[in-house]
């Protein structure tokens, strides 16, 4: 198969779909790589790393997009939607609920595509969002911590505190991936940290993991409305796979909010946990709503993009090998826990959550691909 890795082009975003060694994996398995030249240079992987083990280096964007495959990170940006083409595999992150112009472009162009997110594994858990999962619920903290500083419009305070000054109190709502990578960062830091969630289960875990250091809290709307005015910082981690994420803060609960807290809103991929929240990019990654500070960035964990590369590509390339040689239609239907990873195919949406949060037919994927 010829497989394409094109240079990511969305603000600030240096990672890259495809590290050398997964590009030599692939050419090890007989198939042909096309890499965009520099597409991994920022981070340490040049163009002769890529050549070394065989990949052929391109010019541009148009040259990698004749290829069979697309390998890459983010979702395509618009100035990417003409490149696609029919039955063309996308296998990257795509995130399509909250985004209806990209959702409409890949039905357009009837692509192939195989999101991240929604791949699941034995237990039903998301493998390929994990590593990234991981990151950005520890980049929350570093970021909600430098937007509480004064000169970024937050409250003045110090996570930490010191001898005999309080510390800062973080509140994370979510206790999955992302919410216990913002907790454990948090409670090393030294705040007082509570997270909360809507699985009693999820609690015990959390509860038997940390102790007292962490203060667990059933999830209700007053429960959240209680933590959510006593906080300093919190974190927004709920996610529900291929979903829009539902909108748990309101615009009437930030006026009661303390004056200079700050929301980190990790759920934005999926349209974001609070109401007043809109995507951000590192470039400019935070602004105002009622004195509560918004950081929103989209691909938070582009801002560690070598180490986010090196844990993408260890989760994503068995996959990858698995489409590259059998091709799409048998190793989806070869592999149930990769099959709920297509979301679009032929113009067609096969992912359930996408097609109800967007008003389109749903297509079952084992029946599309018969």
């Amino acid at each position: 198969m010829l497989i394409g890795v094109p240079k990511e082009i969305k603000n600030h975003e240096y990672r890259v779909g495809a590290t050398p060694s997964m590009v030599a994996a692939l050419v090890q398995a007989g198939h042909e790589v096309h890499v965009e030249t520099q597409a991994g240079a920022k981070i340490g992987f040049g163009d002769e790393a890529y050549e070394k083990v065989g990949g052929k280096i391109v010019a541009g964007p148009e040259e990698v997009y004749q290829c069979e495959m697309i390998i890459k990170v983010k979702e395509p940006q618009p100035s990417e939607y003409p490149l696609l083409k029919e039955e063309q595999i996308l296998y990257c992150y795509l995130h399509l609920a909250p985004d209806p112009k990209q959702t409409e472009a890949l039905l357009e162009q009837k692509v192939v595509g195989i999101a991240y997110e929604t791949v699941i594994d034995r237990v039903g858990r998301l493998p390929l969002l994990t590593p990234m999962s991981e990151i950005a619920g520890r980049i929350s903290i570093h970021a909600g911590a430098n937007a509480l500083h004064m000169a970024n419009g937050g409250r003045g305070v110090l996570l930490g505190g010191i001898p005999g000054v309080a510390p800062g109190k973080v509140l994370v709502v979510g206790g999955g991936v992302v919410g216990t990578n913002a907790a454990r960062m948090a409670m090393g830091l030294g705040a007082e940290v509570s997270i909360m969630d809507r699985s009693l289960d999820r609690l015990r875990e959390l509860d038997n993991l940390y102790g007292p250091r962490l203060k667990t809290i059933y999830s209700t709307p007053q429960t959240l409305e209680e933590a959510l005015f006593e906080c300093d910082i919190v974190v927004g981690a709920v996610l529900i796979p291929g979903k829009t994420a539902p909108k748990l803060v309101r615009g009437e609960h930030l006026k009661k909010m303390k004056r200079g807290s700050v929301i980190v809103d990790v759920s934005i991929d999926q349209g974001g946990f609070a109401e007043t929240s809109r995507p951000t990019t590192h470039q400019d990654p935070t602004y105002v709503v009622d004195d509560v500070v918004h950081y929103c960035v989209a691909n938070m964990p582009g801002a560690c993009a070598r180490s986010a590369t090196l844990g993408l590509t260890n989760a994503t390339l068995k996959n990858a090998l698995d489409i590259a040689n059998k091709g799409y239609r048998k190793a989806l239907k070869d592999d149930p826990y990769l099959l709920p990873g297509l979301n679009v195919c032929l113009g067609k949406v096969t992912n359930q959550h996408v097609a109800a949060d967007l008003g389109y037919e749903y297509y079952p994927a084992e029946e599309l691909l018969n």
